[in-house]
């Protein structure tokens, strides 16, 4: 027997869909900022000649890419608060959790954007009488950044599709809202095809505005 499909049933739930769209891109975005400040902190820390500060870096960079999203998640949440005075919200310890993991992947970018510079740079820098920490900010991570976007922009779109990892905490991102969804209307095929849909567009609109922004520095380079 073939299967009916009905979209219809589960228009009356759109703004609910539409809500939780809206959490996904609150989350992304801003574990997307946390992430890449974070990211650059580490990125310096390991660089450092200082081993007081390399190696707690080394083992924080490990310790994030070696271990699944979903782990974090649940220790920030339901594990933090036993060991600690501290409780977060599912939002906070979603954010949390993905910016701590994405800074990770981050600061490798960084620390390959900036070992891809070339010394003349830095000791052209130097005889300018630039302290490091200048040099690093006004001639390094301005040329580093154009080579980074590529390898930022794919770790963001992967964070963006680990978002949905915080329907596990009963946040309302758009997973989450459609089980909830799902669980009012039994349409389980039409309600997953249309979020896959919602994340496909989101993912390729970011994606077009990131061949925009490519486009516009491989011409700024040209001149």
């Amino acid at each position: 027997m073939s299967y009916q499909w009905d979209f219809a049933a589960i228009w009356p739930y759109r703004m609910l869909l539409l809500e939780g769209l809206w959490g996904t891109i609150q989350i992304g975005v801003t574990s997307i900022v946390f992430g890449m400040l974070a990211g650059i902190i580490l990125a310096i820390m390991k660089n450092s000649p200082l081993r007081l500060v390399r190696i707690p870096a080394i083992m924080i960079i490990g310790f994030y890419r070696n271990t699944p999203a979903i782990v974090h998640f649940f220790w920030i949440y339901y594990a933090l608060p036993v060991v600690s005075p501290l409780t977060l919200s599912p939002f906070a310890a979603a954010v949390l959790a993905l910016s701590a993991q994405s800074a990770a992947f981050y600061a490798e970018v960084y620390r390959g954007g900036i070992q891809s510079i070339s010394n003349g740079q830095w000791e052209g820098a130097k005889a300018l009488g630039m302290p490091r920490a200048t040099a690093l900010r006004r001639i390094i991570l301005p040329q580093a950044l154009r080579r980074m976007l590529p390898p930022f922009l794919e770790r963001s779109f992967e964070l963006l599709k680990s978002t949905a990892l915080a329907s596990s905490l009963a946040y309302s991102e758009l997973l989450y809202q459609a089980m909830q969804v799902n669980s009012q209307t039994y349409r389980p095929l039409e309600v997953y095809t249309l979020i896959a849909v919602m994340y496909f567009t989101l993912l390729l609109f970011i994606s077009q505005c990131s061949q925009m922004i490519e486009k516009r520095l491989a011409v700024s380079d040209a001149r």
